[in-house]
């Protein structure tokens, strides 16, 4: 990841905490375990920032940030973990037959070393 990106993603990072924090100790959403959460939303993000968009990361990407979202909702009880898992098993069947059949590369970690590069 280059400087300039991190630089910024940290102080983002320590202010979306401190928000969630202050949120919960207001009482406005009570009881939201933000570390877990912000987690998953950081490392859906990180896998577009470190991968690009390919056919990993248009799967793992957007999978994390709905579980993220998922965790909010059932950590306020506004969803069960019954209906969670279930629904983030079939959001990943679907990304991933939609990274299938997109015109997406693959991962560079998955191509076949060409001509020259050395591998």
């Amino acid at each position: 990841m280059p400087r300039d990106r991190i630089s910024i993603v940290l102080p983002v990072l320590i202010i979306t905490l401190g928000v969630g924090w202050l949120l919960t100790t207001r009482g406005i959403i009570p009881e939201v375990n933000w570390i877990w959460t912000l987690g998953l939303a950081v490392m859906g993000l990180l896998v577009f920032a470190m991968s690009g968009i390919d056919k990993f990361s248009i799967v793992l990407g957007p999978l994390l940030l709905l579980a993220s979202v998922f965790s909010v909702l059932r950590q306020t009880e506004r969803m069960s973990i019954d209906l969670e898992v279930p629904i983030l098993v079939i959001v990943l069947g679907g990304l991933m037959l939609a990274a299938r059949f997109a015109p997406l590369p693959l991962p560079r970690w998955v191509q076949p070393p060409g001509p020259g590069d050395g591998r």
